[in-house]
């Protein structure tokens, strides 16, 4: 049974970073792209950031490129999204989903067929 579970989330000022986590289980999280989205009150779910099977980052929001970085740690089966220099308006529910596609990529942002419960991130002073 393909399971999400994300944590970490929480209230920050703005400027300031956190680390959420995304712990996977029933499926091989390396052979797969694993990517963070995220819904703010009254606005559409949006693509953040994305980790392909190759390894490699697809960034689907250029608001985050420079300030949010994505990695996976295969022996814990885990995918981790550091942020930094939150914003206001990176206040929203973040969300982890895969494509269970083996070795699909990223791009197109289609197809995150198994998603987590959400964590919530507040930047606000």
């Amino acid at each position: 049974q393909v399971q999400l579970v994300e944590s970490g989330g929480g209230l920050v000022q703005p400027g300031g970073s956190l680390r959420l986590s995304c712990v996977a289980s029933g499926f091989t999280l390396r052979n797969h792209a694993i990517g963070w989205f995220r819904q703010a009150p009254g606005k559409e779910r949006e693509g953040v950031i994305c980790f392909n099977p190759s390894g490699g980052t697809t960034y689907y929001a250029d608001s985050v490129n420079g300030r949010f970085t994505i990695s996976r740690d295969n022996g814990k089966n885990t995918v981790y999204l550091q942020m930094n220099s939150l914003k206001p308006e990176d206040t929203a529910v973040y969300y982890c989903a895969t494509k269970l596609s083996v070795w699909e990529a990223c791009r197109p942002p289609l197809s995150f067929t198994s998603w987590g419960q959400g964590t919530q991130v507040t930047v606000s002073s």
